[in-house]
């Protein structure tokens, strides 16, 4: 039976472009502009039914093949060269049933669509901020952002997962995971990371009634960083879970810290919680203000616009405040930053009665639930002659840092971690083998830090 259906071959469905098409540049680029790679054919996809015509058609013809949403992999892992690109962008349909308070959401959602569309019933999913991030990839490496202390990560609001795997020899079909059927493969998806496992398509999720927050935005000279930065590192996890907040120091060139944050609550309790960081250094602005929740996203969003276009960013996670060594390290690096473009951000996730640290590290496949915060460190840039000092520079910088910190988010993943299993998935890395091994034998979903299929693979 396989064998007739080769012949024939399935055919690809959706919008299809291929190189020489004047869209095909465009549909090509990656959000990261260090990445420059020539599918053979892109396809966008406006049904589940496309998803499927997409995967068989690759595994009839042996092409390789890379799914992609928001385009936002840091190490370009949803592009490819000669082989087909499964787009899931144009599957974007959003519905909230309020009764039930929970959302479905196509898998090709951008965040700042996703938190409008909630928003005109008056609801939230805790996401992160920047705006064009897929809700795909966020979903299933985890999902960090400003409601995470009191709401938990996006993947632990995730209660189904719609996916197209693969079956048979060639073959494609669509299965649903939740917590009474292929409650494994939800498991898996709540961050085991995107794309090891098949297509995801549709995710339902719960959500929660949101009107008004309050934000506040608190700015340092870049000499008040050894004072900053520890009182930031012990305030932010043990202040009240409603409050998850952010500090990004950027190179010495700018010369700024930036501390932002948001409260589910008034602006007079959100002034009385951050006198600890108002006492602190000299802050030079100072702003609070109550604001209807769809504001606070986009200005929490604003921060991740004008970027250069090229870039290298690794992560870890701090399991306690840096000691004066760390801090060291890190005002060391930014006054020798490659550029101006350069920096190190960071969230609160744990401490304090907060939904990330209530959750068991097994109880998901994202196993960082005891970290008090993530680190991000990154480099920008525009020419390629910039590329190699960018690089080098972070790769050192997060050796240098590695004696204080643990792992990496797998949201945040970086090619130069040799022992990535441990760093993203930790403990779990094992039983997201055996997942691997029963939804996906053949290893047809790969990539350069796929979850791999163990010792039986097949192929």
């Amino acid at each position: 039976m396989a064998h007739n259906r080769r012949k024939t071959g399935t055919r690809l469905t959706g919008r299809i472009v291929f190189p020489g098409n004047p869209t095909y540049n465009a549909a090509r680029m990656e959000y990261n502009r260090r990445f420059s790679k020539f599918p053979k054919v892109i396809v966008f996809c406006q049904r589940t039914q496309d998803v499927i015509n997409a995967v068989k058609w690759a595994r009839e013809r042996g092409v390789r093949m890379r799914v992609r949403s928001g385009r936002h992999s840091y190490e370009g892992f949803s592009a490819v060269n000669g082989g087909i690109i499964i787009d899931v962008s144009e599957m974007n349909k959003v519905k909230v049933d309020r009764k039930r308070m929970v959302a479905l959401v196509q898998t090709g959602n951008p965040l700042a669509r996703v938190y409008k569309k909630l928003w005109d019933k008056r609801v939230a999913l805790p996401a992160g901020t920047a705006p064009d991030v897929g809700v795909a990839g966020l979903t299933l490496g985890g999902g960090i952002g400003l409601l995470s202390r009191k709401y938990g990560l996006t993947c632990d609001n995730l209660k189904q997962v719609k996916m197209v795997v693969a079956s048979g020899r060639y073959g494609a079909k669509a299965i649903v995971a939740n917590r009474r059927k292929h409650a494994d493969l939800l498991w898996a998806s709540r961050g085991g990371g995107g794309g090891s496992f098949g297509v995801a398509t549709a995710y339902t999720f719960r959500v929660r009634p949101i009107s008004k927050v309050s934000i506040y935005s608190v700015s340092w000279k870049f000499d008040d960083l050894a004072k900053v930065l520890p009182v930031w590192q012990r305030w932010a996890p043990s202040v009240t879970n409603r409050l998850t907040s952010t500090i990004e120091v950027a190179a010495k060139q700018v010369g700024a810290i930036l501390s932002t944050g948001q409260l589910l609550g008034g602006a007079r309790e959100l002034r009385r919680l951050i006198q600890p960081l108002l006492r602190t250094g000299t802050p030079m602005k100072v702003m609070v203000k109550t604001v209807p929740f769809i504001e606070a996203t986009r200005f929490f969003a604003e921060s991740d616009l004008n970027l250069e276009p090229k870039f290298k960013i690794t992560g870890a996670y701090g399991f306690q405040p840096l000691p004066r060594r760390g801090v060291r390290v890190i005002r060391d690096f930014l006054s020798k930053a490659p550029n101006k473009h350069a920096s190190v951000w960071s969230q609160s996730l744990g401490g304090a009665g907060s939904a990330v640290s209530r959750v068991s590290p097994t109880a998901t496949a994202y196993p960082h639930r005891k970290a008090e915060t993530v680190y991000e460190l990154s480099a920008r840039w525009r020419n390629n002659g910039e590329q190699q000092r960018n690089i080098r520079w972070v790769s050192r910088f997060r050796q240098a840092l590695r004696p204080f910190v643990h792992g990496d988010y797998v949201n945040f993943p970086d090619l130069q971690i040799k022992n990535w299993p441990k760093a993203y998935y930790s403990v779990n890395f094992g039983r997201l083998k055996q997942v691997k091994r029963k939804y996906d034998p053949h290893n047809v979903f790969r990539f350069a830090q796929s979850i791999p299929v163990g010792k039986q693979a097949r192929k």
